[in-house]
């Protein structure tokens, strides 16, 4: 049913967790299957993704398209990472069962969420909770 590659994602995701004082944030969840995708990304002043976490709640698939869709990113700059498609993700793990489709839709809205949240913000550390305005943000005086 699943890939070599998509249980490998599955069983071992890479770049799991979050990323502190991160400049991007990004949140989709599906309410009819239940998947949710974070994902938080370090971008330096030249719009290069220097880093990039995600934590996912959802079946194997959307793990496993999260942590595909990070490993696709990191590295590249911003409008590069804006090309990021479910298919492009898809293919990296070799298919998905067409039930599954949708995760790998989610994973890319993910990424394109956080750059959206970075491009509105501009640039500057986002914190849980928090909003565009870094100055009113109770966490300002802790960075």
């Amino acid at each position: 049913m699943y890939s070599e590659k998509v249980m490998d994602h599955f069983e071992n995701p890479r770049n799991v967790g979050e990323i502190p004082n991160a400049n991007a944030v990004g949140q989709v969840g599906n309410p009819k299957c239940g998947d949710i995708m974070k994902i938080y990304m370090d971008i330096d002043e030249n719009e290069v993704i220097r880093d990039v976490k995600f934590k996912t709640f959802g079946c194997g698939a959307a793990i496993a398209t999260s942590s595909m869709a990070t490993e696709l990113v990191k590295g590249k700059t911003v409008d590069e990472a804006l090309k990021l498609t479910n298919k492009a993700v898809m293919e990296a793990l070799d298919g998905l069962p067409p039930q599954k489709i949708h995760c790998s839709v989610l994973a890319e809205e993910a990424i394109k969420s956080a750059i959206d949240n970075y491009r509105g913000n501009g640039g500057k550390s986002v914190h849980e909770g928090c909003r565009k305005d870094c100055s009113a943000c109770p966490h300002a005086n802790n960075e």
